[in-house]
């Protein structure tokens, strides 16, 4: 058995119509292609020819096809909002409220129904309450580069309990030292130092700030050998370990003091340790036990370990490691001054699903706003301050699992979060009207839905109604040809299943139809480059005319308005209208409505007086010249030169006439393609010169004296006047002079 679909010839699609390129068969395959992409339902839609992937289409081009917007399946996304507490309007010195009490974001709980490729968006809210409890934890580097430096560190211990007291009244104090993974003699000469510890728990969370401040106060360095330390071992046993170090739900701040760089994963392989830092808890008696076991963290693990536990961590290092720590920045709090601990605030998300993303748009204080990455968060906010950020989530596939996912969202070292939902529109809702085994799906082999055919395993055809391995393809090719001779489904299509399935084009617009493919709707006559000339549709390459035109392109009007002439007769009744054209039928007669007659005498005439009036403001109908001569556009060149000249696209008349004062003026009269009268004119009059009036009289005079003269010859006349005298008959006459004599005998 062979296969039961033969293709031709390649084709594409164009990018503009993802809908048609993806070739769906079903309502759901369509849906998932894109947001424009709607599903045409009636049974009647699709033409000869076309295959049941026509029914999936941008929205408009379904609406041209004649789908109708109650047939077209087109699921929109939702938005419900479950959970939407207003935030906490806290005043300091007011009644004493739990932290899980307090609300400094909203909405908390929300679902979104997403169509692919269609983004839903929500508003956030959130504001930094007043007098919000705030746990801080001061992780303090005791190796023997901070021996010149430890005055200055224990004096921040205790600026730090003096400023937070001031931020909140609700404040806990922790307290904990590092040096660096154990060595056996980390120190040379007669220094006093001790062996080196990772990390120790000195103090854990509490409101006894004197006891903070004594502890601080006795603290003496220890000794290690190289200068990187190993704090960050200190600061994921402190993110981790949060039942020793007592972290409450709220606030939670971690100042991380050093001079000094910091060892990281891959560092501990110089003392042989090889195994990954496992991010778990590894306190005993408030010691870090397994510094020999495991190497450093990563920065990425670190960060995830601080970002899990809501911890935000400020860095307080010495100028020159300032840049050392600046990698660190860019993933978390670092700021130097405890009044700008709480002025930031950096929206971060869970783990998206595959093939969905997310967008922020932030609008802070004073009209700044923020795009992208600076969409996340606002600077500069301080307590009781409001600022909002636009969320926007689009899903670009399914999950394979088909089942809802949730997404978290929240601000970055705040325990508060929005919980969010997603639900994908993967299916039509005609789906589920779906009928099974269908008798329309030859005898039930498919589904019937949304006004098609879904075939069952190994059924094809616009029915279902063949079988993979039962036909051959020679046998089904008979049915795929117009004529012996002709080419399968005309060229322009695939036989599947015996029935021709018509390419698509390029362009979404473009067709071919009919049951072998042999019509299509762009191969008809054109005009002026339009199909049909715009005045009607293609139609198995002939062109159906809108109303009141027709021809083979649809470019001759039927409409006669445009013949009708200022006498409101069509074509000045000298004429025929063909295609809204007047076609003359006396030769002597030209223009738009047969109204100009280049030959005839009178037409320079006829529009002698009106000329004059309006170009110069003279002649008989000088004082009616608004009322009477407004007929035309009056157009004035300087010279002869400029006038228009024979030879255009409508007839033009010339004319040179004299007025009153033996002035001549010279004009063009002509009516152009709009039907309107023009009249260029030579802005200036060519009269007599002063030296020429003399040589005129005196030819006046001669040619009066010489018409006297043949007055006077006239009446002294002597011959009759009746008979010319100098007329000679052309009649000759001659007598035969033997006429009367007798004949001579002989």
């Amino acid at each position: 058995m062979m296969s039961l679909k033969r293709s031709h010839l390649c084709f594409s699609i164009p990018e503009g119509n993802e809908c048609i390129k993806a070739i769906a068969k079903s309502c759901g395959e369509c849906i998932q292609v894109g947001a424009k992409c709607g599903w045409c339902m009636d049974p009647g839609f699709l033409k000869q020819g076309e295959a049941t992937s026509t029914r999936c289409d941008e929205l408009e081009s379904l609406r041209k096809r004649g789908c109708s917007s109650t047939k077209v399946e087109n699921p929109q996304g939702s938005q419900w909002i479950l959970k939407n507490k207003a935030v906490t309007n806290r005043i300091k010195g007011a009644e004493n409220l739990r932290a899980e009490d307090i609300t400094q974001i909203q909405p908390q709980k929300l679902t979104l129904s997403l169509r692919l490729g269609e983004p839903q968006s929500f508003n956030l809210k959130f504001k930094r309450a007043e007098d919000y409890p705030i746990d801080l934890y001061y992780l303090m580097d005791l190796s023997y580069s901070m021996k010149d430096d430890l005055e200055n560190v224990k004096n921040l211990g205790t600026q730090l309990m003096l400023e937070m007291s001031k931020i909140t009244s609700d404040f806990r104090i922790g307290f904990g030292s590092f040096v660096e993974k154990k060595l056996l003699n980390p120190c040379t000469g007669d220094q006093n130092c001790t062996s080196p510890f990772s990390y120790k728990n000195l103090l854990t969370l509490t409101s006894n700030g004197q006891e903070f401040n004594t502890l601080v106060g006795q603290q003496q360095i220890d000794g290690n050998l190289d200068s990187p330390e190993g704090g960050f071992d200190a600061i994921m046993q402190v993110a981790v370990c949060g039942e020793h170090i007592g972290w409450r739900n709220v606030t939670r701040l971690l100042v991380f003091s050093t001079d000094a760089g910091f060892h990281f994963a891959g560092d501990g392989k110089l003392g042989g340790i090889v195994l990954p830092n496992d991010g778990k808890c590894h306190l005993e008696n408030n010691m870090y036990t397994m510094s020999h076991y495991y190497d450093h963290p990563s920065i990425a693990h670190l960060v995830q370990k601080l970002s899990d536990n809501n911890i935000q961590t400020i860095f307080a290092v010495t100028e020159e490691f300032q840049p050392v720590y600046m990698v660190i920045k860019n993933m978390h709090f670092c700021v130097c001054k405890t009044e700008s601990l709480s002025s930031e605030v950096i929206l971060e998300n869970s783990k998206l699903p595959e093939g969905v993303t997310i967008m922020y748009q932030s609008r802070c204080k004073n009209g700044v706003t923020g795009e992208g990455e600076m969409g996340r968060k606002c600077s500069d906010i301080s307590i009781g301050d409001d600022v909002s950020f636009t969320i926007r989530i689009t899903a670009k596939q399914c999950p394979k699992m088909g089942k809802p996912e949730t997404i978290k969202i929240k601000p970055l070292g705040f325990n508060e979060e929005v919980e969010i939902t997603l639900n994908f529109i993967c299916e039509c809702d005609c789906h589920k009207d779906g009928i099974e085994n269908s008798d329309i799906c030859h005898n039930g082999n498919g589904t019937y839905e949304c006004g098609a055919c879904r075939c069952n395993e190994g059924r094809i055809g616009r029915q279902c109604e063949c079988s993979t391995n039962e036909v051959t393809i020679e046998d089904l090719d008979k049915s795929c040809r117009k004529d012996r001779g002709t080419d399968i489904c005309s060229n322009n299509g695939d036989c599947v299943c015996g029935t021709c399935e018509c390419k698509k084009r390029e362009n979404p617009e473009e067709r071919y139809s009919g049951m072998f493919c042999e019509c299509d709707n762009f191969n008809c006559d054109r005009s002026n480059n339009k199909l049909c000339g715009g005045h009607g549709h293609c139609e198995c390459r002939w062109c159906i005319c809108d109303a009141n035109w027709t021809g083979s392109a649809c470019d001759c009007s039927l409409d006669t308005t445009t013949c009708l002439a200022s006498n409101k007769q069509i074509c000045n009744g000298r004429g025929t209208c063909e295609c809204g054209t007047c076609k003359c039928t006396n030769p002597k007669f030209q223009g738009p409505s047969c109204e100009i007659c280049p030959t005839c005498p009178g037409v320079c005439t006829e529009h002698k007086e009106c000329v004059q009036c309006r170009a110069f403001g003279t002649g008989e109908k000088k004082d009616t010249c608004e009322r009477d001569c407004s007929y035309f556009n009056l157009i004035k060149v300087k010279d002869r030169d400029k006038l228009p000249q024979p030879g255009q696209a409508f007839p033009l008349m010339h004319c040179k006439e004299r007025d009153a004062n033996d002035c001549w003026f010279y004009y063009t009269y002509a009516v152009n393609k709009k039907s309107e009268k023009e009249v260029h004119v030579v802005e200036t009059l060519e009269c007599p010169k002063g030296s020429d009036i003399i040589p005129i009289l005196l030819m006046i005079i001669h040619d009066r004296r010489e018409f006297a003269k043949f007055e006077k010859e006239k009446m002294n006349a002597k011959w009759d006047t009746q008979e010319n005298p100098i007329y000679k008959s052309p009649i000759k006459k001659f007598q035969n002079p033997n006429y009367g004599h007798k004949a001579v005998d002989l």
